[in-house]
């Protein structure tokens, strides 16, 4: 389930690079103005080799495009696994089952089990969010002896 969720995720944040993909090419004749095309020599092509022109860069656009989005794909898998280090907005008090921390960062992480509660409050302490075993996270936070198993909520 949560391979499903993440590809999902990817696919919404690589839309952008997507909508790259899908911009139509626009030919190189009506990229440039005709002192442009005289300047570079392009106004020497023939029809033949302006369109072959225009199919090659058309080719490095798609190419380009393609790059692109596998190079961020393969950025956001690293970066899925990896530990979060932030801070707690505001004062922390304790969890219980459903107690959502909101991290300075914009990430909320809900808690999953487990209850704590302390008289000292913190304000803003700092918070370290690490993966676990199959597919589970655990937040840590600092001044507290024990951690618990949270869950990221999607905005």
């Amino acid at each position: 389930m949560r391979r499903l969720g993440f590809a999902i995720v990817l696919l919404a944040l690589a839309a952008p690079i997507a909508a790259f993909a899908e911009r139509p090419y626009v030919a190189i004749e009506q990229r440039l103005s005709a002192e442009q095309m005289r300047a570079t020599g392009l106004d020497q092509l023939t029809a033949q080799q302006l369109s072959l022109l225009n199919q090659l860069l058309r080719e490095e656009q798609a190419t380009v495009a393609a790059d692109s989005a596998a190079a961020e794909r393969s950025r956001r898998l690293h970066e899925a696994d990896a530990p979060v280090t932030s801070t707690l907005k505001g004062e922390f008090h304790g969890w219980e089952p459903g107690t959502v921390f909101e991290l300075a960062n914009g990430q909320r992480w809900r808690v999953v089990d487990g209850e704590y509660v302390t008289s000292t409050r913190l304000a803003n302490p700092k918070v370290t969010v690490r993966p676990g075993a199959l597919s589970s996270w655990y937040i840590q936070i600092e001044g507290v002896s024990i951690g618990t198993k949270v869950r990221r909520v999607e905005p």
